[in-house]
């Protein structure tokens, strides 16, 4: 196939194997990867080594003129000089170049042909060119021929590591992206959402540069009208679980752009997280757990090959990959028209925050920069009660552009296509973790489909004082003292205290961007 260039990839490698099938990839992984086997529902069974989830703090950015100024620099954004993004590159390719084969992928980010770019993987794991595979848009055999050159391309070396005498190294982890030469180096580790990732954070420069709004978000639209709505949300909030509707197609779970047409996803899969994954609470996410899928880092009977999905002795970052299309409900292409509504998912574990509040304009962009979730005591070594979370357009680690950059963006589209915007939570209710409840997931989902329905456009609402949203306090298929956060304590006062606590911690987050906003903008938070 034309386009690809071993001098300029600077490889030497005699076998390369390029744009396999899953079933090739998987023969290849059961061959030469030690502990890769196959599910008993078929998916491949994989195992990312030390690393079981993201770096982010080893994710650096070449400091170039040209985009210099576009950058928000600081710890989500560390600047590389172009010698050190020079002597990792070379490191990466030598490492690759030591291989006994080579996997190439290559493909598309972006379902709207018009903003999409070309993406070419060089890996050394069947398991990571199958994860590309499914996470990238799959190009035709027509579309192979005619390839060219790429935009992006990622050496992905991640089983060897960064030498910590390089300048700059503080591990042996390094995840560097060029964005003048639209190229990416990993080094130091084998988990595969890093590529993931380093996509999207491209996309993430690309698009706005473009006048469109990049997204981590997922995304429906109603199967009659194709009516869009996009849920933004971090880890562990319901942004897949919520988008996975029987009664909705599916644009896709995680990365959107908006752009003067509408929305587009920009991956051609999906990245669930499986951890205590039942088929009675996700079938459709279950189901899709299949031949052609990979399962990362899970535990599984020996005898019979099933997973056990709520053993988390490796991780509980747990996950599936798979093809957007084992979802039946996909919308293929993964497009849709101008979202009619935008919602932002909260797991609030301290109980204060409404099941749902409609918010303006002003308050969206608060909210957007904000980023609020929970994390919940349990979860992470060193939690022992709730901990605010504040991630700024619910994606932090993968912007490149100052947060004030995409939220301008998201308030100009609200307004001009009269999107309703809608904050969820769901999390606790009655009172934080460890003494209310988790609000349960038939209310949310009821919640969700009267928002769509249109039902909650004209619903009661009543005024939260301390953070001045106007929750929705009357729902079909929920009952009233869900939806009213204070009454639902038993102790008033109590929550009272808490919600003055978690105010002043949207305050004190909000600091560092209250100059870069409209004081509009500042007055929408909590009064503190």
């Amino acid at each position: 196939m034309s386009g690809f260039d071993l001098e300029v990839h600077g490889l030497t490698v005699k076998e390369i194997s390029r744009n396999l099938s899953p079933s090739e990839l998987y023969e290849e992984a059961i061959r030469f990867e030690a502990g890769t086997t196959i599910s008993a529902r078929g998916a491949l069974i994989a195992y990312s080594g030390e690393k079981t989830g993201r770096s982010p703090r080893d994710k650096r950015v070449v400091k170039h003129p040209e985009s210099e100024g576009d950058v928000w620099w600081g710890p989500v954004n560390c600047p590389q000089d172009e010698v050190t993004f020079a002597i990792n590159r070379e490191r990466a390719i030598d490492y690759l170049n030591t291989r006994p084969k080579l996997y190439c992928v290559d493909s598309f980010a972006g379902w709207d042909p018009e903003h999409r770019l070309k993406v070419r993987v060089i890996c050394a794991r069947p398991y990571h060119a199958l994860f590309m595979h499914n996470m990238l848009i799959r190009p035709t055999c027509d579309e192979l021929k005619d390839y060219g050159e790429p935009d992006c391309v990622i050496y992905n070396a991640g089983r060897f590591p960064a030498n910590r005498y390089t300048s700059g190294m503080t591990s042996k982890t390094s995840v560097d992206l060029n964005l003048e030469q639209g190229e990416v180096v990993i080094l130091g580790t084998e988990y595969a959402g890093e590529m993931k990732k380093a996509v999207f954070t491209l996309i993430n420069y690309v698009m706005p540069k473009r006048g469109s709004l990049s997204m981590h978000c997922s995304a429906t639209c109603d199967m009659e009208t194709e009516e869009a709505a996009v849920l933004f949300g971090l880890s562990g909030t319901g942004k897949t679980t919520l988008s996975a509707d029987p009664n909705r197609y599916l644009i896709g779970d995680d990365e959107h752009c908006w752009t003067d047409k509408g929305i587009f996803n920009v991956e051609g899969g999906c990245y669930a997280k499986a951890v205590y994954l039942t088929r009675d609470a996700e079938p459709q996410i279950f189901d899709a757990l299949r031949f052609g899928a990979v399962l990362e880092n899970v535990v599984y009977d020996r005898a019979n090959r099933h997973v056990d999905f709520h053993n988390t002795s490796i991780t509980e970052n747990t996950r599936g990959s798979y093809p957007i299309e084992f979802i039946e409900n996909a919308k293929m292409p993964c497009v849709a028209g101008h979202p009619r509504h935008v919602i932002f998912l909260t797991c609030d574990a301290f109980g204060v925050l409404p099941p749902v509040s409609r918010l303006t304009p002003e308050q969206a962009e608060y909210h957007f920069i904000s980023g609020y979730t929970a994390k919940v005591a349990g979860t992470e070594m060193g939690v022992t009660e709730p901990e605010a979370t504040f991630s700024p357009c619910f994606g932090g680690p993968f912007l490149v552009w100052h947060p004030s950059k995409y939220a301008s963006l998201l308030a100009d589209k609200i307004v001009r296509h009269d999107s309703h915007v809608w904050l969820v939570n769901t999390g606790w209710n009655g009172g934080p973790y460890g003494v209310g409840s988790r609000i349960k997931l038939e209310h949310t989902r009821a919640i969700i489909g009267a928002i769509y329905s249109g039902e909650l456009a004209a619903a009661r609402t009543s005024n939260v004082d301390v953070f001045g949203l106007a929750a929705v306090v009357e729902c079909p298929g929920v009952p009233d003292h869900v939806l009213d956060p204070r009454e639902a304590w038993s102790d008033t006062t109590a929550y009272d205290t808490m919600a003055h606590d978690l105010a002043e911690k949207f305050a004190e987050n909000f600091t560092e961007y209250e100059s870069d906003v409209r004081s509009e903008v500042r007055a929408a938070g909590p009064r503190v």
